[in-house]
């Protein structure tokens, strides 16, 4: 386990695979779940799982969009609590698709391994359960009807802001919910509580929003998906089939520069969140500040660099200013959240913290 204190009930071979598998698919959940006490963070650990399990069906390009769609929704009657449909059903319609054991990614992993995942967080507390399951299965229905919606596509085109908006709410505003969920069951008072909820659904659309802007590329080449809205791309001349052109890459890197800026636009929100998390259950305040403040970063970069997220050049930040980001967050930070992130605006936290390259 990542963390020392209390476990969560459970059988601790499962919860070490859930831990070990998080850090396999997402560099920035497994940051989060290693700065978090238990049970908090087992709880954030599988429910992040059984997010990641929809997601990279979704994502998959070999399967027909009809299939997809038929999974997820199999999927989400797993989730159902009224619902008896067993993971091992959904495991073994999944099964064709699954890539063979020796080529198998960590998502896959993940996706091969869903039984172990549900049965392990139907051993997790009663209350925490119902904090879990009504976000994720909404992140489910919401990317099963997205999937239907561009099933003649081959891929995701988003078409406006309002539509990016809505995907990113299902990809990550439920997740953002989820988590404000299990924070929440704790005693607050009624302001704290809602400045919670008033507040989560826009740290979970930073974080997507900067994504999207991040990862043009391996989202087009890897997935057939383009997120950057199709009107935003055609106001520059750019069609959205031609994302990644050459010869369009002055306009797609004003639509990425856009994107970046929207997501931007959300910085105060998810602010006003993280100073409202409460630390009890094992939350640490570090374990949101931390994907919050490299997305600053990462958004420094885009609007720097916005073309690099065109190619195969990629945009993110250095491994030096993450070790400084995380090292700060986790010590006795010196200065406060809003400070810390006009310094990731301005510039490397390493450099501007004073640490070596």
């Amino acid at each position: 386990m990542s963390r020392h204190a209390a476990r969560p009930p459970g059988d601790s071979a499962d919860l070490e695979w859930c831990h070990e598998a998080v850090q396999g698919v997402s560099r920035t959940f497994a940051l989060t779940v290693d700065v978090l006490d238990e049970p908090m963070a087992s709880y954030i650990c599988i429910g992040y799982l059984l997010c990641r399990v929809p997601d990279t069906v979704e994502d998959a390009d070999h399967i027909p969009p009809a299939e997809q769609t038929r999974l997820l929704r199999e999927y989400d009657s797993v989730l159902d609590p009224d619902d008896d449909t067993d993971p091992e059903a959904f495991r073994d319609s999944v099964d064709e698709w699954l890539p063979d054991a020796a080529d198998r990614t960590d998502d896959w992993e993940v996706v091969a391994s869903t039984p172990r995942i549900v049965d392990t967080f139907r051993g997790l507390p009663d209350d925490v359960c119902e904090a879990v399951t009504p976000p994720a299965r909404e992140l489910v229905q919401g990317m099963a009807m997205f999937v239907e919606r561009y099933a003649d596509e081959g891929g995701l085109r988003i078409e406006s802001r309002e539509e990016l908006e809505e995907y990113c709410y299902y990809a990550a505003g439920t997740v953002g919910n989820l988590v404000t969920n299990l924070l929440a069951r704790g005693d607050l008072s009624g302001d704290r509580r809602a400045r919670l909820y008033d507040t989560a659904e826009e740290f979970g659309l930073l974080l997507q929003l900067v994504n999207v802007a991040k990862d043009v590329y391996d989202d087009y080449t890897e997935e057939d998906n383009v997120y950057l809205p199709a009107e935003w791309l055609a106001a520059e001349g750019v069609p959205q089939d031609e994302v990644i052109a050459p010869e369009h890459e002055s306009g797609a890197a004003a639509v990425v520069k856009r994107t970046a800026t929207h997501a931007r636009s959300f910085l105060d929100d998810a602010q006003t969140y993280l100073e409202a998390v409460p630390t009890t259950d094992g939350n640490t305040v570090a374990a949101w500040a931390i994907p919050f403040l490299l997305a600053v970063g990462t958004l420094r970069e885009l609007l720097e660099r916005p073309e690099d997220a065109l190619s195969s050049t990629g945009v993110k930040i250095s491994r030096q200013e993450v070790f400084a980001v995380v090292t700060e967050m986790t010590g006795s930070p010196s200065d406060s959240l809003g400070d810390l992130r006009e310094d990731i605006a301005g510039e490397p936290f390493h450099r501007a913290s004073g640490q070596a390259d």
